[in-house]
């Protein structure tokens, strides 16, 4: 029992030595102001959205990018139709998108997809007729002043830039508001701070742009991992370039609602950071030891949680079956394994409730939602225990997540009392 306790604080120690430098990020995000602009350049941009039979929502997202503020003249909106069975291209047609269609059940994923659709662009447009290039998925919507709001950031001298990600569906329930309170939490508390003290940001899915030199530099988009984003945010930050964050570009995304396509996705978003640590591993140990803190927090990022995970669940049933086996009594490492839990528990309720109480506005549900939902997000969060552990020996394909969430900006907005 002594040498699982022995263990069992290891692997705590190790937890808290990995991630212990996030909680310097809340009072950078709080006490830090963000650098006035730098004067602003007018540019020329391609919005690209990869859908797969997203019929019932792809308008809404058309719609809040004619709603920009910025000038309509300089955006192009693309879609590329991939895969569908729906009436996905027409409805894309009709709301103003020039749209391109694949088929290939071979080469299946959004990283594929985006890569077919960068082509027919690069195909059809002069090589300089776009300066940047953002990725949007068919069920976001966009604050009015979401390209504007990039611009300035692009005219600033950033590359690649992420925006400030909330939820069209937080009130749903405990799984969309677990997902959406972690989003709120990463806009806010890792990816702005990282802004502010002059770190990398990370990529998360949708709602980011990269320049054409980005394109260019990469010789196209060739980042085809079960989490394309991460690929991509690793592979620029381990070769030189920054992750930046826009904190007052705001996109709005459905979350699921189900376990089961949760559990889908997320294992999907797990057996990724696997694979992106498999490729990019040795460069971020490189990048580690030449004193890059960028390499060091993406390494963080998307592995030692997985791993340390895995080893304490295996740790621990194998005591705990060895000394059933024989006898033994169990309790004490029952009570262990608790108190474990219960610390994990406690701490992901605090950065909940920071989180909650920071971006209540932000928040589009009741009061009372709001925060009840504070005490469910630990228990969304502990669920990635046996789907880190599930991701290291399951055979992952990516798989579309079905969205029908079809509301304006508006609408979203008038929840807060319902």
């Amino acid at each position: 029992m002594e040498i699982l306790e022995t263990l069992n604080f290891i692997i705590a120690a190790v937890f808290f030595i990995c991630y212990a430098y996030q909680f310097f990020y809340i009072p950078a995000a709080l006490i830090k102001k963000d650098e006035p602009h730098k004067a602003e350049k007018k540019h020329r941009f391609a919005v690209l959205v990869c859908a797969r039979n997203e019929e019932a929502v792809i308008a809404g997202l058309i719609n809040s990018i004619h709603r920009q503020t910025y000038d309509r003249n300089l955006i192009r909106i693309f879609v590329m139709a991939d895969n569908c069975t729906d009436n996905t291209a027409s409805a894309a047609r009709n709301a103003g998108a020039t749209v391109y269609k694949r088929n290939n059940q071979s080469l299946v994923g959004k990283g594929y997809a985006l890569e077919a659709l960068l082509k027919n662009i690069e195909r059809d447009y002069p090589r300089n007729y776009f300066d940047g290039f953002f990725v949007f998925d068919a069920d976001n919507v966009l604050d009015k002043n979401y390209i504007a709001e990039m611009n300035r950031t692009f005219s600033d001298g950033n590359d690649i830039i992420t925006s400030y990600r909330d939820s069209k569906n937080y009130g749903d329930n405990w799984i969309s508001a677990g997902y959406a309170l972690w989003f709120l939490r990463e806009s806010r508390y890792l990816n702005h701070a990282r802004m502010l003290l002059g770190t990398s940001c990370a990529v998360s899915g949708t709602g980011f742009f990269f320049s054409r030199r980005i394109l260019e530099k990469n010789g196209g988009w060739n980042f085809h991992l079960l989490t394309e984003d991460i690929e991509f945010t690793v592979h620029n930050i381990v070769n030189g370039e920054k992750v930046a964050f826009c904190p007052k570009a705001v996109l709005y995304d459905e979350q699921p609602t189900s376990f089961r396509q949760s559990w889908r996705q997320r294992l999907r978003w797990a057996k990724g950071y696997l694979q992106v640590y498999g490729k990019y591993g040795k460069d971020l140990a490189k990048g580690i030891a030449r004193g890059d803190f960028s390499c060091f927090d993406m390494a963080m990022a998307i592995m030692p949680a997985a791993v340390l995970t895995a080893v304490s669940v295996v740790i621990n049933s194998c005591v705990a079956a060895v000394t059933l086996a024989g006898g033994g009594n169990v309790t004490p490492i029952l009570i262990s394994l608790g108190e474990s839990v219960l610390n994990v528990y406690l701490t992901l309720l605090l950065l909940g409730g920071i989180t909650t109480v920071t971006e209540w506005k932000m928040i589009h549900t009741s009061a009372v939602k709001k925060v009840f939902y504070i005490f469910t997000f630990p228990l969304f969060m502990l669920t990635y225990i046996p789907i880190s552990f599930a991701a290291i020996f399951a055979k992952v394909e990516w798989k579309p997540i079905s969205h029908s969430v079809n509301v304006s900006l508006a609408e979203y907005c008038s929840r807060e009392s319902a």
